[in-house]
């Protein structure tokens, strides 16, 4: 038998999450990888333990494939080192930076190059990149997609941000036929613009917000993306779902062999529109947080696997810009800065519905890093990158902003109690130090076979 490799560090537990169950384990650790899984009561040999406490839990480093950094252009909104710390702080080892709200936006190799340059040497955590897909970039995909993005994020209305244009129909239809060649994965913001009703507004009223935003808009945009992909034979992902009425078109889809995906986000998961205050922006998010049983829908899904994983669409700007209008719906910026508090939103309202431990790595880790290709992130196995998570599933905290690492003190959740810790975060078997940045940058490894799930790779 062949011996195992020396190891450089073990960390025991009691509990952790191994492939889908709970178990008690030695993880070696070597270099940077995990190289050995071992009984608890008989780790392998290495130079120092660590032995976790009775209530904490190792899990894998989270995933998030949908974060906006906005640096560099909008640093004063969000930049790398604020937001890879908030990751870290949160569990999340891997972030995946969304290609607008920074100024250049990611459309050109030239843009991709100049947000890897300003990332580098920030970084608390690892950080991959979407390119974008905006009107008349379809030339430019090849080269963005031999640059090492993850796929492609385009919006079907208006982005809200003018140097980041939204696809036509026949656009988006040549966009997703590139895609397809290409093998690449396209990430849509799917709402029609056309099903939009912004007479329906009525200033910081959010009932008001909500109608103006329906869910027959999510439901064709997301028909639109299912009958390309099914035409072009692409490979398709529904960004931040917030209309549970979509599902079983999704479902459908994926039975009969359209290669689809579906995420949602832990504010659709949290929150209700009848429990949203007049005047509360800091909730306002597109497309927007809808009724509570809208929400427990969205939590069948989810449990069922018509929903695979969620991420949190970390979109922070300017307390200024929330602000904007006196608690106006229609004037204040869209978006919820949630980064950090993700793992324990979702644990909250995971385990109010019987839903365990597994099913959250599942969800926040391994299904993300699956999606996009990265087979050595979101998960305890031997040959995985060592990102690790001390978690306190039960121990308790209410939501201080000021207490949050991303850049503006601004949260959807100040002042919630949420239940889940995270004491601390390793990243390659190194624990994540913000004065010291270990972070790297991720590129997609390509394959030469089409529409492969290719690996990541640093740059």
């Amino acid at each position: 038998m062949a011996a195992e490799p020396p190891c450089d560090l073990v960390v025991r537990a009691r509990r952790a999450m191994i492939d889908g169950a709970e178990r008690s384990v030695s993880v070696g650790i070597a270099g940077e990888r995990i190289a050995v899984i071992a009984a608890y009561d008989d780790p392998p040999v290495a130079a120092r333990t660590i032995e976790f406490a009775a209530d904490e839990v190792l899990l894998p480093g989270l995933v998030d494939t949908h974060v906006h950094v906005n640096e560099p252009g909008r640093t004063e909104w969000e930049g790398f080192a604020t937001a890879t710390r908030a990751a870290a702080a949160g569990g999340v080892t891997t972030i995946l930076d969304m290609p607008l709200n920074s100024i250049p936006p990611t459309t050109t190799v030239e843009h991709l190059r100049t947000k890897q340059d300003t990332a580098e040497g920030q970084l608390a955590v690892d950080v991959g990149f979407w390119g974008g897909a905006v009107p008349g970039n379809v030339p430019e995909l090849e080269a963005l997609h031999a640059a090492g993005v993850f796929g492609f994020k385009c919006f079907l209305l208006d982005s809200g941000v003018e140097e980041f244009g939204h696809l036509e129909p026949e656009e988006f239809g040549a966009a997703m036929a590139e895609t397809a060649r290409l093998g690449a994965l396209m990430i849509v913001h799917a709402e029609d613009g056309n099903l939009l009703n912004e007479t329906a507004l009525d200033g910081g009223h959010y009932a008001g917000f909500l109608a103006s935003r329906p869910r027959a808009a999510e439901e064709a945009a997301i028909a639109m993306v299912i009958d390309q992909a099914r035409t072009t034979g692409g490979r398709a992902h529904i960004v931040h779902l917030s209309d549970a009425d979509a599902v079983p078109a999704l479902r459908a889809a994926r039975v009969a062999g359209v290669d689809v995906s579906v995420e949602t986000c832990p504010h659709y998961l949290t929150f209700d529109a009848e429990h949203i205050a007049d005047g509360a922006t800091e909730l306002k998010c597109c497309p927007p947080i809808r009724e509570a049983d809208n929400r427990e829908a969205l939590w069948a899904a989810l449990g069922s696997g018509d929903i695979d994983f969620v991420v949190s669409d970390h979109s922070p700007c300017t307390p200024e810009l929330k602000a904007r209008g006196g608690g106006d719906f229609g004037a204040a910026w869209g978006g919820v800065a949630s980064v950090q508090l993700g793992l324990s939103a979702v644990w909250t309202g995971a385990r109010d519905r019987g839903h365990g431990l597994a099913d959250v790595v599942r969800w926040m880790a391994t299904a993300p890093a699956d999606r996009v290709g990265l087979a050595h992130k979101g998960r305890i196995a031997v040959g995985a990158d060592a990102d690790l998570v001390r978690f306190a599933p039960d121990e308790e905290y209410t939501v201080d902003v000021t207490k949050l690492h991303h850049r503006n003190p601004v949260s959807a959740y100040a002042g919630r109690r949420l239940a889940g810790v995270v004491r601390e975060t390793w990243l390659r078997g190194v624990p994540v130090d913000p004065a010291v940045p270990h972070g790297r940058l991720l590129q997609k490894k390509l394959d030469s076979r089409p529409n492969s799930e290719a690996t990541g790779a640093s740059r």
